[in-house]
């Protein structure tokens, strides 16, 4: 059995020693709730390891990111629990202010693709129940690009 309510394997998690753990915090792993325990929890399921086959969240979020059209970005097929620390870039706007967008102590569903027109950037992914972000960037998380940040189609706030 998973350690954890959704069947995700975290076992690799850079921050997996400081989330303190999915089952023992009951899904709230650094004091907030993972959208995938979350869901699971609410489908009446302890461990359900995609809801029988297919993570409907995971699905409506995928359907969320390919209908926004990136002629460049590759059809999303999955998404993976990651921490707001792990992906948590500071983008440079055009004013030349750096802000960050997510939480650090946050889950957020997540993609790194790489773009469809073979250049050395990847598109970056995460979602949570209100919003969608795809970035842009290089190695290692260099030089990092907003592409899309928006609310999501019947999202939390919609």
């Amino acid at each position: 059995m998973s350690d954890t309510i959704c069947g995700a394997d975290c076992a690799g998690c850079p921050s997996r020693d400081g989330c303190g753990g999915c089952r023992e915090t009951g899904g709230r792993p650094f004091g907030r709730e993972c959208p995938l325990a979350a869901c699971c929890a609410g489908q009446g399921r302890d461990a359900c390891g995609q809801c029988g086959g297919t993570c409907r969240l995971k699905s409506q979020l995928a359907a969320e990111f390919n209908a926004l059209g990136l002629k460049d970005m590759p059809e999303v097929t999955d998404l993976n629990p990651l921490p707001g620390s792990f992906i948590n870039l500071p983008y440079t706007l055009p004013n030349g202010q750096v802000v960050k967008l997510l939480e650090d102590g946050k889950i957020y569903l997540g993609n790194q693709l790489e773009s469809l027109s073979g250049s050395s950037r990847c598109y970056g992914l995460a979602a949570d129940e209100a919003h969608l972000l795809v970035c842009a960037y290089g190695q290692g998380g260099s030089d990092p690009e907003i592409i899309a940040y928006q609310k999501r189609r019947g999202g939390k706030d919609q």
